[in-house]
């Protein structure tokens, strides 16, 4: 408790999913958060956590309403230590699928917002001499994915302008960092809201062998917000399970379906699969 004691943060898209969980650990932890989002419900929530927040809806695609979000965050509260760039948009088109004003929408929302946010309550950051911001990015900025076209472009383009932003923000007080979600039971990650039970079955690729849920994400923005970061800027935080750890060799040893593993006896580095190719090559 307490780690975000008497500071101020703006989170976009903190009306559900990974912006509410955020809102409802900051505000946990001693913050006071204006919630910024063009969902209504943005508005319960802030009712929700009393004096601690308020809401402001606001398109983060548009430099006016980033404009009014600095303005309601000052006269409500003061001067920005944090923001969380968490608003984002998907949709799920191929390269040839997708039309042109759809990649540029998910771009103006998720990458153009992201840069709006920097200029505007970065450059309000850099007046004060300090502040820390979390841009969320996605395990889709850190790899290629079929029918992610104009998403994993976005999230690319927002791990790159982390990057510029540390170097050129560092210097002045303001740490920059990205938190790279993998696939996380929110709304937008769950789109059919099928039982989390029924979505952990396609993470067999991934390490947790599960969904991430956003509280997880949560408690990383928490981290980096915090002055427990204090000595860590221009962050790439993976929290998607292991995802980008790498692929399964499933014909190999150590595989999630691997029911001997740690119990079986091997000659080769513990490569059961040679081990058996070679012990069926002698006779033995």
């Amino acid at each position: 408790m307490g780690r975000l004691e008497n500071k101020i943060a703006i989170v976009t898209g903190g009306a559900r999913g990974m912006g509410e969980a955020t809102v409802r650990k900051f505000v946990e932890e001693g913050a006071r958060i204006v919630i910024a989002d063009l969902l209504a419900e943005g508005h319960d929530l802030a009712r929700e956590m009393g004096d601690r927040a308020i809401f402001q809806r606001a398109d983060i695609s548009m430099e006016e309403d980033w404009c009014t979000i600095l303005a309601a965050c000052e006269h409500a509260f003061g001067t920005p230590d944090i923001l969380v760039n968490n608003a984002a948009m998907q949709r799920f088109r191929s390269i040839l699928e997708c039309e042109v004003d759809h990649f540029r929408q998910v771009l103006d929302v998720n990458l153009v917002g992201t840069f709006i946010g920097l200029k505007v309550v970065g450059a309000a950051m850099v007046r004060a001499g300090s502040g820390s911001i979390v841009n969320i990015s996605s395990v889709d900025g850190m790899r290629g994915a079929n029918g992610y076209a104009a998403y994993s472009s976005s999230k690319w383009g927002v791990r790159g302008l982390t990057k510029v932003a540390a170097l050129e923000f560092g210097p002045r007080g303001v740490r920059v960092n990205s938190v790279h979600p993998g696939g996380v039971y929110t709304a937008m990650g769950n789109p059919v809201d099928a039982p989390v039970e029924d979505i952990n079955k396609g993470y067999g690729a991934v390490p947790a062998q599960r969904v991430g849920q956003a509280h997880e994400i949560a408690a990383a923005s928490l981290f980096l917000a915090s002055d427990e970061a204090s000595y860590i800027m221009g962050a790439e935080l993976s929290v998607d399970g292991g995802w980008n750890a790498g692929i399964y060799n499933m014909m190999l040893s150590g595989a999630p379906d691997d029911a001997d593993y740690g119990s079986r006896r091997t000659t080769h580095g513990g490569n059961a699969f040679l081990d058996d190719a070679l012990r069926a090559k002698s006779g033995n």
